[in-house]
C-alpha cells in the first residue's frame, strides 16, 4: 500500500475537534490530515485515502452529497472506511433522513461521543487494516492486467510469427509443388523419374498438413475459426476424405475397411474433411504395415457416429486421458519415419466441439489397437440433394501477370501457366507490378502480398484505382491464410485469396473469372 493510504481524513468544524483528534492519533503513530470542508476531504481523496474520520455536524445535505460523490468516483476495488462521531446527549436517535444521508456514503462506522480514546484508536486501526487489504486486492487486480495484457501481446506476437512463419514455409513448397506438377504434366509414362516424383509430391503434401495443423491449431485455440456450415451426407464425406487418401498413395501400406450408411450432419465440409483426414493419418502412423484400418459411418438416434478403429500399437490409460492435449503423441519405433508435431488430435476434439459434438478414444492397451469416436448431432436430409459437380470445360488462355518476390516460386508459377496454354507476364516486386499491370493490362494479375517496396495490398489498391484496373482479375497468392488476412485481401480489391501452395485447379478456376 502506497503511503497515501495510511492517511485519515479528519473533517470537525467546530472549535478545536479537528485539532484534538489529529493529536490523538498522530500520537500514537497514525498520519492523521484536517480537512477545512466537505470539498477539501473530497479534493483529498483524489490522491487516496485510508479512511474518513468525520464529525456528525459537518455532514450537511450538501456536504454529503459531495462527499458521496467523491466515494463513488472511488475505484472499483475501494470500499473507504468512514468514522461518523456522532452528537452525544441526544433525547431521540437521528431521523431516518440524516440516516438515509449517512448510508449514501457507504463503508460507516457510527462512535458516540464522547468516545474513549483507546476506542477511537481501536476503531481507526480496524478501518485501517481493512482498508490495506483493500490496497492488497487493487495491486492483485494490477498486477492480474499486467499479465493479462502481456500474456495478450504474447499471443499477438505469436500469432504474427506463425503467419510469417507459413508464409516463410509456404514460399519454397509453392515453387517444389509447382516444378513437381509441371514435371507430372510434361513425363513420359515410361520415365523412370515416376516413383521419385511421387516421393516428392506425397512430402509436399505431408509438410502442408504439418504447416496448416500448425497454424490452424492456434486460431482453433484462440477462437478464431469460423465455421462455413451447410447440410452433409457424414458417410460420403468420409468416403471422400478415404478416397483422397487412397489417391495420395497414404494408405497403400494398410488394409482399410469403410463402412458407411447415409446420414446427414450441419458441418464445414472442409474442417470435417481435416478431421477425418487427421485420425485417419492418426491410424496410419501407429499401426504397422499390413495393419487393418477400420471406418464406420452410422446413425445412433439424434446423433451420426464416426468412428475410426485400427489394430496399430495402441494406448495405454495414461495416454488415453491425455491424447487430445497439445503436443502429446504415442511412443513410435524408430522405422516410422513419418512425424508429427503432436498437434492433430488436438485439433480434431476443438474443430468437433466447435460443431456441438464430442470425440472420444479408447485402447485396450499396448499392441491391442486403437479406437476414436466422433458424435455429431444429425440433421435431416435437405429435401433436394446437393448436384454433383459437372465435368470442367476448357480453359480459355489469359494474358496473366505474376507479381512474386521468390524468384524460384515465381518461375515455377510462370512454368506451369504457360504450360497451360496462358500468357504469362512476370514482375519481381511492388512497383515492377504496377508498372507492368498498367502498361500491359493483363486479364489476370496473381499477387503475392509480402512483397517489398510495395506491398500487394497496396498494388491493389492502385491498380483498382485506374480504368483498366477495374477490369482485371487480381489475385491474392500468399502464405498469409487468417480470416483477417482474407478480410484485408478483400478490403484491398482483390477478387479471391489463394494460400501457398496453391492448388493448380483451384487457381484455374480463378483464371477463369470474368472470362
Amino acid at each position: 500500500m502506497d503511503d497515501s493510504g495510511n492517511r485519515i481524513l479528519v473533517l470537525a468544524p467546530l472549535g478545536r475537534d479537528a485539532e484534538m483528534l489529529a493529536s490523538a492519533l498522530r500520537g500514537t503513530g497514525f498520519r492523521p490530515e484536517i480537512c477545512g470542508d466537505a470539498a477539501a476531504v473530497a479534493a483529498a481523496l483524489e490522491g487516496g485515502g485510508g479512511a474518513l474520520l468525520l464529525a456528525e455536524e459537518a455532514l450537511t445535505p450538501a456536504a454529503v452529497a459531495l462527499l458521496v460523490d467523491a466515494v463513488d468516483r472511488q475505484p472499483a476495488w475501494s470500499d473507504l472506511p468512514i468514522v461518523v462521531l456522532t452528537s452525544g446527549g441526544r433525547a431521540t436517535e437521528p431521523g431516518t433522513a440524516v440516516l438515509d444521508n449517512l448510508r449514501r456514503l457507504g463503508n460507516v462506522t457510527f462512535l458516540e461521543r464522547p468516545v474513549r480514546v483507546m476506542t477511537l484508536l481501536s476503531t481507526v486501526a480496524a478501518a485501517l487494516r481493512a482498508r490495506r487489504r483493500q490496497y492488497e486486492v487493487r495491486n492483485h487486480l494490477h498486477e492480474r492486467m499486467r499479465i493479462e495484457e502481456r500474456l495478450v501481446a504474447e499471443g499477438r506476437a505469436k500469432d504474427e510469427f506463425l503467419a510469417m512463419l507459413g508464409h516463410e514455409l509456404r514460399n519454397p513448397l509453392a515453387a517444389i509443388a509447382a516444378a513437381t506438377h509441371l514435371l507430372e504434366r510434361t513425363a513420359l509414362p515410361d520415365d523412370g523419374s515416376v516413383p521419385a516424383r511421387r516421393v516428392i509430391a506425397r512430402q509436399i503434401r505431408h509438410l502442408t498438413r504439418l504447416v496448416d495443423d500448425l497454424l490452424d491449431v492456434s486460431r482453433v485455440t484462440s477462437g478464431k475459426i469460423d465455421l462455413a456450415r451447410k447440410p452433409l451426407d457424414a458417410g460420403v464425406a468420409v468416403r471422400n476424405c478415404v478416397a483422397a487418401l487412397h489417391a495420395s498413395g497414404a494408405l497403400t501400406r494398410h488394409r482399410i475397411a469403410v463402412e458407411t450408411e447415409p446420414v446427414w450432419v450441419n458441418a464445414d465440409d472442409v474442417r470435417l474433411d481435416q478431421i477425418v483426414n487427421n485420425l485417419l493419418v492418426n491410424a496410419v502412423k501407429y499401426t504397422p504395415a499390413d495393419g487393418e484400418i477400420r471406418v464406420r459411418v452410422r446413425r445412433d438416434g439424434d446423433a451420426a457416429v464416426i468412428r475410426v478403429e485400427d489394430t496399430g500399437h495402441g494406448m495405454d490409460p495414461e495416454l488415453v486421458s491425455r491424447v487430445f492435449d497439445l503436443f502429446v503423441q504415442g511412443r513410435r519405433g524408430i522405422e516410422r519415419a513419418q512425424g508429427g508435431l503432436g498437434i492433430g488430435l488436438t485439433l480434431v476434439r476443438r474443430l468437433v466441439e466447435l460443431h456441438g459434438g464430442t470425440v472420444s478414444a479408447e485402447s485396450e492397451g499396448a499392441g491391442r489397437g486403437s479406437r476414436f469416436t466422433i458424435r455429431l448431432p444429425a440433421v435431416s436430409a435437405p429435401a433436394t440433394a446437393p448436384t454433383a459437380p459437372g465435368r470442367a470445360t476448357p480453359r480459355a488462355a489469359r494474358r496473366v501477370l505474376i507479381v512474386e518476390d521468390n524468384d524460384d516460386a515465381r518461375d515455377m508459377m510462370a512454368y506451369m501457366l504457360k504450360d497451360a496454354g496462358h500468357e504469362v507476364i512476370e514482375a519481381a516486386d511492388g512497383p515492377r507490378g504496377l508498372d507492368a499491370a498498367l502498361r500491359e493490362r493483363p486479364d489476370v494479375a496473381i499477387v503475392d502480398v509480402g512483397l517489398p517496396v510495395m506491398d500487394g495490398y497496396e498494388l491493389a489498391r492502385q491498380v483498382r484505382a485506374t480504368e483498366n484496373g477495374t477490369r482485371m482479375v487480381l489475385i491474392a497468392l500468399t502464405g498469409y491464410g487468417l480470416p483477417e488476412d482474407r478480410r484485408r485481401a478483400h478490403d484491398a480489391g482483390f477478387d479471391c485469396h489463394l494460400i501457398k501452395p496453391v492448388d493448380f485447379e483451384a487457381l484455374e478456376a480463378a483464371l477463369a473469372l470474368r472470362a
